[in-house]
């Protein structure tokens, strides 16, 4: 695939499609050839993957197919990425799972519609910007931590292991009721597991251009059903699937409805936002191209608007199908839409096969996803990397596995945020200025230099105004150069307020020098202008006037 200049957002275009940027540049047989065979090649690995992962989440298959339709054409029709494809993805399985236990699917539907519309409130109010600065530690803690949830979640359909009742969704007592349900465990179950999982990994290292998942399911499917296996299938756990997409309807948008929904729906919102601007990063490493974030924000709010109008569920972009996409050539947004007609197509031919499809077959991909969701040499390099990181991200991982997936997000952030205010603030440094070799003139005891670096900020600002203190005890004058001081906050303008009032209290003046418009302007808007400090374009011009005062 021909290498693609980076594209930087034009002002007034944060909201304009990709497409409508593909169709400007010209547009013409060979890429829709191209977008064509790149759309075929994603719906091969989205169809396995939509129908594992509405399974895994609670709801039948046939919801997966109409998310990655409807959702998936959505998405790539108005998104703000060129190849983002959007569809069911396996991080949400833990969330999916939880709302349909306590709302139902009705439930489900309502959370994922309302979803929606925050989801395009944050692209509008131009938020997509800021849920990009997510610390890296966080990121690879979160998704670590959703693999061994969606691999815990398996462990039934791996083993073929039958449960009197639902499955609890904590992870420690999940495990505890399938130990104690072990005697119903089926050997043929756990074969068509592995086999599946070998015939992929076999693929993908011997001739990594084929349909791995497509075909481990296919061979799967085929050798239980020749050999009569003793194995469930989606066809005995959920009947035939339909044929048709669903009329778009409304969900019970009742008082008591929203009110049940509305905390599910702030979590699909902040997982969503989170995964789809993640997805799209990843493709712009691999493209060479540039997301417009809020437009993409916008773009997956409508795809949940969409996708719960036919009963589907959570949208967001999705990493592994996106990076298959850009693979495979795609040219643009085209092969997106594409790839969503493919899997209707299918829907609409192929639904009765599906039927035979072994949910150990299913639960063998997903084994596959989570297992490719632990990035093990990632979370080696930060633990080695610093305490700080490994905490992080140590944190973050055990709260998504045995507290909450919204939780493991804000604790995680949050400590991340201390960790770089500690960073920042330890940076930040007073020293003594060095003198002029060029001066001709002496100075007087009683007038001093200090010169900052780094930011002043209300991390720094306790340390840094206990020194500033100490030091104002002696001089007549004081000068502090802020040439090499990127920014000030309001707590770092106090500080040198209050000095200055301290200086001139005891009979001082207090020189500021070296600072640009911007930082005057943090500073004056805390009451640091003249006479009480006196700002002047360098240390040499304040020395001479300090001294001569």
């Amino acid at each position: 695939m021909p290498a693609r200049r980076a594209e930087a957002p034009k002002r007034g275009e944060d909201f304009l499609p990709k497409t409508v940027t593909v169709l400007r540049e010209g547009y013409g047989l060979g890429a829709l050839r191209a977008d064509a065979l790149a759309g075929l090649t994603v719906a091969i690995v989205a169809l396995p993957l939509s129908m594992a992962i509405a399974i895994a989440s609670g709801v039948g298959p046939e919801r997966g197919l109409f998310t990655a339709i409807v959702g998936g054409f959505l998405v790539s029709a108005l998104g703000g990425s060129r190849f983002q494809i959007g569809g069911p993805a396996g991080a949400f399985i833990v969330l999916v799972s939880a709302c349909v236990m306590q709302t139902g699917i009705s439930g489900l539907i309502l959370a994922t519609f309302l979803s929606g519309f925050m989801l395009i409130a944050l692209g509008l109010l131009r938020m997509g910007s800021y849920i990009r600065f997510i610390p890296y530690p966080v990121t690879v803690g979160f998704t670590a931590g959703i693999g061994v949830i969606i691999f815990a979640s398996q462990i039934k359909d791996l083993l073929g292991l039958t449960l009197p009742g639902a499955e609890p969704g904590e992870i420690i007592e999940k495990v505890q009721v399938l130990w104690e349900v072990k005697a119903s465990f089926t050997p043929a179950a756990l074969a068509v597991a592995l086999a599946t999982i070998a015939i992929i990994e076999a693929i993908k290292r011997f001739a990594p251009r084929l349909p791995s998942l497509l075909i481990g399911v296919v061979v799967a499917t085929v050798a239980a059903w020749a050999l009569a296996l003793p194995v469930e299938t989606i066809g005995s756990r959920f009947g035939d699937l339909p044929r048709v997409l669903p009329v778009p309807a409304l969900p019970d948008l009742s008082a008591e409805a929203i009110r049940a929904a509305l905390p599910w729906a702030v979590s699909f919102t902040l997982l969503g936002a989170i995964e789809s601007l993640l997805s799209a990063m990843v493709a712009d490493g691999m493209s060479g191209t540039q997301h417009r974030s809020n437009g993409e924000l916008v773009a997956q709010g409508v795809a949940n608007i969409g996708a719960a109008l036919v009963g589907g569920f959570c949208v967001t972009g999705t990493i592994a199908r996106t990076a298959t996409n850009v693979r495979a050539g795609s040219r643009g947004p085209v092969s997106g839409m594409l790839h969503a007609v493919f899997v209707l197509v299918f829907m609409l031919v192929a639904a009765p096969l599906a039927s035979f499809i072994p949910l150990a077959a299913l639960a063998g991909v997903l084994a596959i996803v989570a297992w490719n969701m632990i990035e093990r040499e990632e979370m080696a390099a930060l633990i080695r990397s610093s305490r700080a990181d490994a905490m992080v991200l140590i944190v973050t991982f055990l709260l998504v596995v045995f507290r909450d997936l919204s939780e493991g997000i804000i604790v995680g952030f949050a400590l991340g945020g201390l960790v770089f205010i500690r960073r920042m603030s330890e940076a930040t440094q007073l020293e003594a200025h060095p003198h002029h070799a060029d001066e001709t003139f002496t100075i007087p005891s009683d007038v001093v230099v200090y010169r900052l670096r780094g930011a002043v900020f209300f991390g720094a600002a306790a340390t840094l105004g206990s020194v500033l203190d100490r030091i104002a005890q002696r001089p007549r004058a004081f000068v502090v150069d802020f040439s090499e001081v990127p920014f000030v906050d309001s707590t770092g303008a106090r500080m040198m307020l209050t000095l200055a009032q301290k200086m001139e209290r005891r009979g001082g003046r207090l020189y500021v020098t070296g600072t640009t418009a911007e930082l005057r302007r943090a500073l004056h808007a805390q009451g640091l202008h003249d006479p009480l400090a006196r700002f002047l374009p360098d240390v040499a011009t304040a020395l001479k006037m300090a001294t001569q005062g």
